[in-house]
C-alpha cells in the first residue's frame, strides 16, 4: 500500500476508533454496560490500528511516527484491561496509563506540528492532536479522581468526545495532504 493512503486510512481508522470509543463511553446512549464495554473496547481497537498505520507510512524517524507509536501503545494498554481478568483497581490503572501514553503520544505528534510551516495541513495537525492531547488528559484524569473514590465519569465523557472531535480534525487534515 502506497505509503500516502496507508496514512489516509490510518487517520480514518483512528477517527472512527475514537468516536466508536467515545460512544462506549458515554452513559447515556445505553443502559446495556456490556454494549458499553464492547464499543469502547473495539474502538481503542480501531485506534491502535489507525496509529500503527500512520506510524508504519512514516519512513524517516520523526516525533510523528513515535507520537503515533506511542498513541498505539497506549491503545493497547487499554485493550488489555478488557482482556484480563483482574480486578476493578488494576483495570482503572490501566486506562489511567493508556490515556496518559496517547496524551503524551499526541504531545510528541503535536510538537512536530508546531515546528511545520503553518499551512491549512499544520493547522488541522496542530489543532487536532492538540484536542487529542486535552481528551486523553481529561479521561486520565477521571481515571485519577476515581481511584480516589470520586464518581467522575462526566469528564471522562467529555474528554472522549474532545479526543474524537480532534481525531476527526487530524483525519480532515490528512484529506488535504497525506503524509508519507
Amino acid at each position: 500500500m502506497d505509503d500516502r493512503l496507508k496514512a489516509l486510512f490510518g487517520s480514518w481508522v483512528q477517527a472512527t476508533g475514537t468516536t466508536v470509543s467515545a460512544v462506549g463511553n458515554t452513559p447515556s446512549v445505553s443502559s446495556d454496560k456490556e454494549l458499553l464495554s464492547n464499543l469502547a473496547l473495539w474502538g481503542n481497537v480501531l485506534q491502535a490500528t489507525g496509529n500503527a498505520l500512520i506510524a508504519d507510512s512514516i519512513e524517516q524517524p520523526s516525533l510523528t511516527k513515535l507520537g503515533n507509536q506511542v498513541q498505539s501503545i497506549g491503545n493497547l494498554t487499554i485493550i488489555v484491561k478488557f482482556l484480563i481478568v483482574v480486578n476493578e483497581e488494576i483495570q482503572n490503572e490501566l486506562n489511567i496509563k493508556g490515556n496518559l501514553l496517547q496524551a503524551v503520544g499526541g504531545g510528541a505528534s503535536l510538537a512536530d506540528a508546531l515546528n511545520e510551516e503553518i499551512t491549512i495541513e499544520s493547522f488541522y495537525d496542530i489543532y487536532g492532536n492538540l484536542l487529542q492531547v486535552i481528551g486523553n488528559s481529561m479521561q486520565a484524569i477521571s481515571g485519577i479522581n476515581k481511584s480516589k473514590g470520586a464518581d467522575d465519569e462526566l469528564t471522562n465523557t467529555i474528554g472522549s468526545w474532545i479526543q474524537a472531535i480532534g481525531a476527526n480534525i487530524s483525519a480532515l487534515g490528512a484529506l488535504e495532504n497525506p503524509k508519507s
